[in-house]
């Protein structure tokens, strides 16, 4: 029989706090789309029972899948859930309650899809900091077929607006009861569009070195933690690899860790959330440093690590390491809605991930490729 007093890998069990945010333990639960919204995104039953599945399977902290941040180009998916204005924001207030009366504490994940947008009934046109296709083709699991569109080259104006809109949603989803909101910046979405040298060929202030390409991300950062205080908590997710593109890697290597960690560790955010295809992996090839390492050394703020840390012997690493404050789950999640409770009980975990957590047109053999980009679903 387990020992219940002395549970397996009792550091994940262990309390942490993020900003003003206490946490039970320091297993939280990835952001992954499921594209289960509405048609004008408001959140469903299924996204509200989704979500209550895991706060109630022991994950002390749920981040939401990338929701839309206005009306104009920030969506990414057709039936993709937003927190672009008041209905969103009503909507989400009774799926927030049922993950607090579990006892876990809720994080919105603020997204501006860029030019990886795959559906949008409010524009035709992607936004990009220039007007370059991202490579790859769309995912056929979130309605989407053939190359990406070239976007639109986003001028001054446009970049206030995106600001803009982030504060917004921020204050939308502190008001509606988010305990916390991460600001999406990995996987090839805008701001990570912004941060990658071949996606960004601008000549002004958002471009050229690595300082200037992080800039918009570090812009975002500093508003929202201004606009929302000591209210919720802040982070952002950063990667390497992207959904268009699993390979990408900073061609700076570490210099470009230092300033692109230390830059957002100035901006008055909480946490930094990494995600890689394999959490524990070197960051570059001749470094024995992993993102989340990184991540700690240079942006010096609490560290959230992801990517493939289905084995509890891993996550528990991470985290026993120094390099990360908690880990955050996706593939084991969803295979384990209850991995929290089944790991301190000692019991076995299962490999298979059940189909009925996905969207209507999700299917395994796509969000692999998704899980490959270090993306696990945005």
């Amino acid at each position: 029989m387990p020992d219940r007093m002395h549970p397996p890998h009792p550091t994940l069990f262990e309390p942490a706090t993020i900003g003003n945010v206490d946490l039970a333990n320091r297993v939280a639960l990835a952001p992954m789309t499921r594209v289960s919204a509405t048609a004008d995104g408001v959140p469903t039953d299924r996204i509200a029972s989704y979500y209550r599945i895991f706060a109630e399977g022991g994950f002390a902290l749920l981040i939401t899948e990338g929701l839309y941040i206005d009306d104009q180009a920030s969506q990414g998916y057709l039936f993709q859930p937003g927190i672009a204005n008041a209905a969103h924001a009503a909507g989400w207030q009774p799926v927030i309650d049922g993950v607090h009366d579990c006892g876990a504490k809720f994080f919105a994940q603020l997204m501006h899809a860029g030019s990886q947008s795959q559906g949008n009934p409010h524009t035709t046109i992607t936004w990009g900091p220039s007007a370059v296709r991202p490579k790859g083709e769309q995912l056929p699991m979130y309605r989407g077929a053939g190359p990406f569109k070239i976007p639109q080259a986003m001028t001054t104006e446009h970049i206030n607006q995106v600001r803009a809109a982030f504060v917004a949603a921020a204050r939308q989803a502190r008001d509606a009861g988010f305990d916390g909101v991460e600001i999406h910046g990995a996987n090839g979405y805008l701001l990570d569009a912004f941060l990658t040298d071949y996606l960004n060929t601008r000549t002004d202030e958002y471009g050229g070195h690595t300082a200037g390409r992080v800039r918009l991300a570090a812009e975002v950062c500093h508003d929202v933690a201004s606009a929302v205080g000591d209210d919720i908590a802040v982070g952002i997710r950063i990667s390497q690899g992207k959904v268009s593109d699993i390979h990408h890697r900073w061609a700076g290597d570490e210099e470009d860790a230092a300033i692109i960690f230390g830059t957002l560790g100035e901006t008055g955010i909480d946490y930094i959330h990494t995600t890689e295809y394999r959490a524990l992996a070197p960051a570059f090839a001749g470094s024995g440093k992993s993102l989340a390492q990184l991540a700690k050394q240079y942006g010096k703020l609490s560290v959230i690590a992801n990517g493939h840390l289905d084995d509890p012997r891993d996550a528990a690493a991470v985290i026993a390491s120094g390099a990360a404050d908690l880990v955050a789950l996706a593939k084991p999640a969803l295979a384990n809605r209850d991995w929290p409770h089944r790991v301190r009980q000692g019991e076995p975990l299962s490999p298979d991930v059940p189909t009925d957590l996905f969207g209507p047109v999700a299917n395994l053999k796509d969000w692999e490729v998704v899980v490959s980009a270090g993306n696990e679903g945005a």
